[in-house]
């Protein structure tokens, strides 16, 4: 075999200067280039309008999606310094086209800010076909633009007067950069009304000038009026506790308050940055809030040795914000998302305040104390019971379950649950399929029939009483609600399948929202996925033998039909049971060349308000919501084609 010789040698290593090493590996800096990576551009913008807001300055931020696709973001704040910066160009063209450029590397200008730790405007400017600053200071306006990723940049115009103060900066996403370049409106939405609650009395507004929409927010209580919107929809056992102080330069404001609901719902934010896998303050207030229960009810004798109260049990029914505001000296954060809080100082802030504020109101308030604490022991019981029944069930004592599932799951061959993969198949027909079609190994088939209940609508007792659903919990054997334990689940993958129509979709649905309200960890950890079988199948036979191509969407049509050529057939799929056992392999469950979407969470308190609506029991709320959402036709392009 003859040696290749790949030259690798000094010349052949490359630098990449300026912003060109953000281009060429985007997702490094943005995490990726889909609609999260385009959406986190508009956070890095915003997130500098933010940081003046924070800071006393200005009262208003402005946001419009342009018919363009461009997106601006104006604020009232002091404008970025127009002067020439000491290298010899013009200071905003440091801080829009120079990596690691900014005023917050040091708490003189901002005592606590959003912007510094992400990955900054400048990469905004790499990513963007264009990137146009006007700024607002001194009298002056100021006005540059940066072209082609920030490789053009224009002269800057300083040659217009004002009496205003503030900064507008305007870009157009690079399609050759992310897969989509559409933003979302209510994405964007969401997260302004999320930052109006965080910045008391500042009025963010979101303009769509595609459809003329308009939001606009403004809060003046804050995190309690943050809290009363997301349990607006839920049964209240307490009041909102609120419990703001400060401690070695770190403000803390914490809000509480306890529903009916099984889940607890706590939220973070660092220097206004929602921190969505934790970090440092969650900790300390978890820490915190369990200390401060556990020593009221051993002072006062409420909890006994044998009552075996875990810390899970006090957050049962939970609702909590927790925000900091974090000096620049004391900033971490881990990964340049800024997704998770890494500052070791602020654990000891949020400690300190809840135990010292929450310590008082418990002995302010010992009805509510008592309350609180015998919630958690009911929550104890019910979880152990969960325990007995899991271990029972491993053990094979519980006989009738194990014969509820004979007849429906066929189980994995390998032990190793972590491997393995559990589809929930609509229908007996496609269990059928995908018995025959599966890798015996890996993967297990449990058929459902119908429609399963709706959780949102039902109490726990009906849903334990539901065949499916008791099915499905001892199949997959961690357990529901607080009890459920990821470490115990049977499965590395739970797998949707249903038809592709709109009693697949409903199932789906029905599905998610079961395990959102009772097995949330599940889809935190990442193991829940909906399936996509192909829409269609475009074929023709040469002689004996058939040319095909499977469909995803009107794209894949497309393409396929010019790849088979004059003379195809179209077929298409309305539901599981029309392709044979191969067929389904191939195109759904292979896992070599299968489509999944991995279910996630983005915004919990969204996800929230959005299950509550559509699948709760109030009709009108899920009618306007439907109106105001969805526009409805009765055109089929398919078969439009097919006539």
């Amino acid at each position: 075999m003859a040696r290749e010789d790949r030259n690798y040698s000094e010349g052949t290593i490359e630098i990449l200067e300026g912003l060109s090493a953000v281009r060429k590996r985007p997702a490094m800096y943005i995490g990726s280039t889909d609609y999260r990576g385009l959406h986190h551009c508009v956070w890095e913008i915003v997130d500098n309008s933010i940081d003046e807001a924070m800071m006393g300055f200005g009262k208003k931020i402005i946001l419009t999606i342009h018919k363009d696709g461009s997106l601006s973001v104006e604020d009232f704040g002091r404008g970025i310094p127009t002067g020439r910066h000491k290298s010899g160009v013009p200071t905003p063209q440091v801080v829009y086209t120079i990596l690691h450029a900014g005023g917050k590397f040091s708490d003189k200008v901002y005592s606590a800010s959003v912007g510094l730790h992400g990955v900054g405007a400048a990469v905004v400017t790499a990513l963007s076909e264009y990137l146009d600053v006007t700024i607002y200071k001194d009298g002056k306006v100021f006005n540059q633009r940066y072209e082609k990723g920030g490789s053009i940049i224009g002269k800057a115009d300083l040659s217009r007067t004002t009496t205003r103060t503030g900064t507008i900066v305007r870009f157009l996403p690079d399609p050759k950069i992310f897969s989509s370049t559409e933003f979302k409106f209510s994405l964007i939405a969401e997260r302004l009304q999320e930052s109006a609650f965080l910045l008391p009395g500042v009025e963010l507004v979101l303009i769509d000038e595609r459809s003329e929409k308009v939001a606009n927010y403004c809060y003046q209580d804050g995190l309690i009026a943050y809290c009363q919107f997301i349990n607006e929809d839920k049964e209240v056992l307490t009041p909102i506790m609120s419990f703001v102080d400060t401690y070695n330069s770190t403000k803390v404001e914490i809000v509480m308050q306890y529903t009916t609901e099984y889940d607890e719902t706590i939220i973070s934010f660092a220097n206004n940055v929602k921190t969505i896998d934790g970090g440092t303050h969650e900790t300390g207030f978890r820490t915190a809030f369990t200390r401060c229960l556990n020593d009221y009810a051993k002072k006062y004798n409420i909890i006994k040795e044998r009552d075996k109260i875990d810390s899970s049990d006090y957050r049962e029914g939970l609702t909590a914000i927790v925000s900091v505001k974090v000096p620049e000296k004391y900033l971490q954060f881990e990964g340049q998302t800024k997704s998770k809080l890494g500052s070791p100082e602020v654990r000891n802030a949020v400690d300190s305040v809840l135990t010292e504020r929450f310590t008082y109101y418990l002995e302010e308030n010992k009805e509510m104390a008592n309350k609180i604490i015998n919630r958690a022991k009911k929550a104890s019981l019910a979880r152990e019971a969960a325990r007995k029944a899991r271990e029972e069930a491993r053990s094979g004592k519980r006989v009738k379950a194990e014969r509820l599932l004979s007849g429906k799951l066929t189980p994995a061959q390998s032990k190793k649950s972590s491997e393995c993969e559990l589809f929930l198949v609509e229908g007996d027909s496609a269990g059928g399929s995908a018995k025959q079609g599966r890798d015996r190994l890996y993967q297990a088939i449990l058929p459902l029939r119908g429609k399963v209940i709706n959780s949102e609508r039902s109490d726990l007792a009906d849903l334990l009483k539901n065949e499916e659903i008791s099915t499905m919990i001892y199949t997959i054997g961690a357990g529901y609600g607080q009890s459920f334990s990821l470490n115990d689940c049977n499965y590395g993958k739970v797998i949707i399948m249903t038809d592709a129509d709109t009693d697949g979709a409903h199932i789906q649905v029905l599905l998610l929202t079961f395990f959102f309200r009772y097995m949330r960890a599940l889809i935190e950890a990442g193991r829940v996925y909906v399936a996509l079988p192909p829409l269609y199948k475009v074929y023709k036979y040469v002689g004996k033998k058939e040319k095909s191509v499977y469909c995803w969407d009107e794209e894949d049509l497309k393409a396929a039909k010019e790849k088979i050529g004059a003379g195809y057939s179209i077929q298409r799929y309305k539901g599981l049971g029309e392709m044979n056992p191969g067929q389904l392999w191939e195109t759904t469950m292979n896992p070599k060349t299968r489509s999944l979407i991995q279910v996630k969470i983005d915004n919990l308190v969204a996800t929230e308000k959005k299950v509550t609506v559509l699948m709760g029991k109030d009709a009108k709320l899920r009618r306007n919501w439907i109106e105001e959402n969805i526009k409805f036709t009765l055109e089929d392009d398919f078969l439009r084609e097919v006539k």
